[in-house]
């Protein structure tokens, strides 16, 4: 046994802001350790401090943010004794931060290698030969290709991959002894998250560097972390062991935070996702007691809410401790009571055929200085399927792939270069939207990602939806529409008192719900929800979801399921179409395209997305390099450039010729060269233990 101490050591911190109308308390008697070479998860609702705690740690809290009790000791010394200097030289050399946007922390007027050597530089004094040698090793480390050209390039020349990755590089040129990361993989693929994840894994090895790893992906934070602590308005709710805490959980929200996120197994009608019932408590709202209990279903008046909830160790395990006071009486194991939902019944009715589309755009060569020559960029190449009354059907792909551009076609902000589109029979693949009628711009809508950006602030929540009835020509009069405006805010689960609400009071959920409403304004046969659930919480996420099948049921629409979350793809879609470079690589039930025979392009991103369940072998599947442009696509095949399965061999079909498609079992289509009985040997992503 070593005396080593804690790296980190925050022992019953409480920081506030202060503001002109009150005192908001942020974080309140929250205790966390990292120990040397280990990583620790926080995990939490949007608000509940976990970024607070890193700025806290970081002494980055605004000239309005103070630390009002309790301390932070960084390798046994106590970091509010330390002077402004002594902070100066600990911050970037011994704690380094990582944070969410890469592009907040790169300033773009300088090359990445200047960048790069700032940091040896000003902690380290030493030359700018030596800085330059170092920055060119951290680039191999971090995986780049052409170190050298990485080093020359600006920020604005590298993907959001390798914007992330040398964020990292940065983080980790003075050998830090702990990596704080915040939300660091939110805004990128499933593909390149997880080459994120296990380069951070491999370099904190390797440097010997402790991570406090902040998320709300708690599949990241398992594959990821050895510990995990759980926050829940402010406080540690729960803190323990990875293993221990996701098999078993102690404390009501961490339950509920499970049980609101789709993992094996879970089915959307036999066993649906359970929303957290009620509202995130604003800070001075906080109830008497535990802060969970008026959300929690193990409440029990004068014991819940009597006084504070302070931590308490389970009795067999001390390294596992929860802020419950009835965590003993409370039967954990017990299942969870069965919510069948009906089935979506899915018609034989196509609503929506697409045949042989194509969008292709001419760009200038120089996109910057324009000019006379042109490329083409080939964004979707020859796109068939049909979608069917009551389906759900998902696309998934990295960014690039043509997803966006496919719905912008259909909702007819672009129209096709070739190929058909037709809704009900009718035709829409070269009809604008300035174009189509009323009817039919009502009966094609789109829930966008970011409910922030599609509400108009100046405007009421009533006044919006009824403002798309006029434009959608439903109701003849003021009263009329007023009254189905209210009916939608029925529909999507909203107080028709919100009616008279601005967007600003709403929490982000609540937008999401006047999205939908407003998409479903004009009886819409397709929506094309993009991306509906990736700004919002898990636990809101499970509710609104639950909300899109339920009108679903009742209105017998058509759900294109954009997304890259292959968790809530699998619990939500009937059929999944996989795109790669603007083709469709695969298409099948759920099932297939979950199960091996796959595209080696969906097995790879199948062993790419995190599974908070730790009965899950997944088999590693490593991806490398970046999708290409789809102004320069490579030969033959889409995916060959980043295939394993392809023959290495100079000038192989792979290398030549486009795949054909291949029909498998029950209408199960791959685009690959792979013959079927290779692809039927292939060994499954991942399995399930036996309980």
């Amino acid at each position: 046994m070593t005396n080593t101490p804690p790296v980190l050591e925050i022992d019953k911190l409480s920081i506030s802001f202060l503001t002109r109308l009150r005192q908001i308390d942020a974080v309140m008697d929250f205790s966390v350790t990292v120990n040397p070479g280990e990583a620790v998860g926080l995990v939490g609702e949007s608000g509940c401090g976990k970024s607070t705690v890193a700025l806290g740690v970081m002494r980055d809290l605004g000239g309005n943010g103070k630390i009002i009790g309790g301390s932070i000791k960084f390798k046994g010394r106590e970091m509010a004794d330390m002077n402004d200097d002594e902070l100066r030289q600990v911050r970037g050399r011994d704690i380094a931060m990582i944070y969410q946007e890469p592009m907040a922390s790169l300033n773009p007027a300088m090359t990445i290698g200047a960048q790069l050597m700032e940091v040896p530089k000003y902690h380290e004094q030493i030359s700018a030969a030596e800085a330059r040698a170092r920055a060119l090793e951290v680039v191999r480390d971090v995986k780049l290709p052409d170190p050298e050209r990485v080093l020359n390039a600006y920020p604005h020349q590298l993907s959001g991959g390798q914007q992330q990755r040398i964020v990292i590089a940065m983080a980790l040129m003075a050998k830090p002894s702990l990596l704080i990361l915040d939300e660091p993989t939110t805004a990128l693929d499933v593909t390149v998250e997880a080459a994120v994840i296990k380069l951070v894994k491999e370099l904190g090895q390797k440097y010997g560097t402790s991570m406090l790893f902040i998320s709300h992906n708690l599949g990241l934070v398992m594959e990821t972390c050895d510990r995990i602590c759980v926050m829940y308005s402010g406080e540690a709710v729960e803190r323990g062991p990875i293993k221990d805490v996701f098999e078993n959980m102690h404390h009501p929200y961490t339950q509920a935070l499970f049980r609101a996120i789709p993992v094996p197994g879970a089915d959307k009608n036999a066993q649906p996702l359970i929303a957290i019932p009620g509202n995130f408590p604003l800070p001075h709202q906080r109830p008497n007691g535990c802060n969970f209990g008026p959300r929690c279903n193990y409440f029990e008046a004068g014991t819940c809410d009597a006084n504070p909830i302070e931590m308490a160790t389970l009795p067999d395990n001390p390294r596992h401790q929860t802020r419950c006071n009835r965590f003993a009486d409370i039967d954990w194991n017990a299942p969870v009571e069965a919510k069948v939902t009906p089935a979506v019944a899915v018609s034989d009715k196509v609503t929506l055929r697409v045949e042989g589309l194509r969008k292709y755009y001419d760009v200038a060569a120089n996109a910057l200085f324009g000019g006379r020559s042109t490329k083409v960029v080939k964004a979707n190449e020859t796109l068939s399927f049909d979608a069917h009354a009551g389906e759900t059907l998902a696309i998934v792909g990295e960014s690039g792939c043509g997803k966006s551009t496919l719905a912008k076609v259909l909702m007819g902000l672009e129209t096709a270069t070739e190929g058909n589109v037709s809704l009900n029979g009718k035709a829409l693949a070269n009809v604008p939207i300035q174009d189509r009628d009323a009817t039919t711009v009502g009966g094609v809508q789109m829930v966008f990602q970011n409910p922030f950006d599609t509400l108009n602030p100046s405007m009421t929540v009533g006044r919006q939806i009824m403002r798309a009835l006029e434009v959608f020509g439903i109701g003849d009069s003021e009263v009329a529409r007023k009254n189905r405006m209210f009916e939608l805010l029925d529909l999507v689960k909203l107080p028709r008192a919100f009616a008279d609400r601005s967007p600003r009071q709403l929490s982000g959920g609540q937008k999401q719900r006047v999205g939908i409403a407003r998409a479903f304004a004009g009886n819409a046969q397709l929506v094309v929800a993009d991306e509906p659930v990736s700004a919002l919480d898990v636990s809101v996420q499970a509710a609104v979801t639950e909300l899109l099948m339920d009108i679903q049921r009742k209105n017998k629409t058509t759900l294109l399921f954009i997304s890259h979350d292959l968790s809530i793809v699998r619990y939500l879609s009937d059929r999944i179409l996989v795109m790669y470079l603007g083709h469709v690589v695969e298409m099948g039930t759920t099932e297939q395209v979950f199960q091996p025979p796959y595209h080696p392009y969906t097995e790879a991103l199948l062993a790419a997305a995190p599974i908070a369940d730790t009965r899950v072998d997944k088999r590693e599947v490593v991806l490398e390099g970046d999708i290409p442009s789809a102004m320069n696509p490579p030969s033959g095949c889409p995916f060959q450039t980043r295939c394993k399965w392809k023959p290495k061999v100079e000038g192989a079909l792979c290398e030549r010729e486009v795949p054909p498609i291949q029909t498998l079992a029950d209408g199960h289509q791959i685009k690959c060269h792979l013959d079927a009985d290779t692809l039927n040997d292939m060994a499954p992503v991942f399995s399930i233990a036996a309980e």
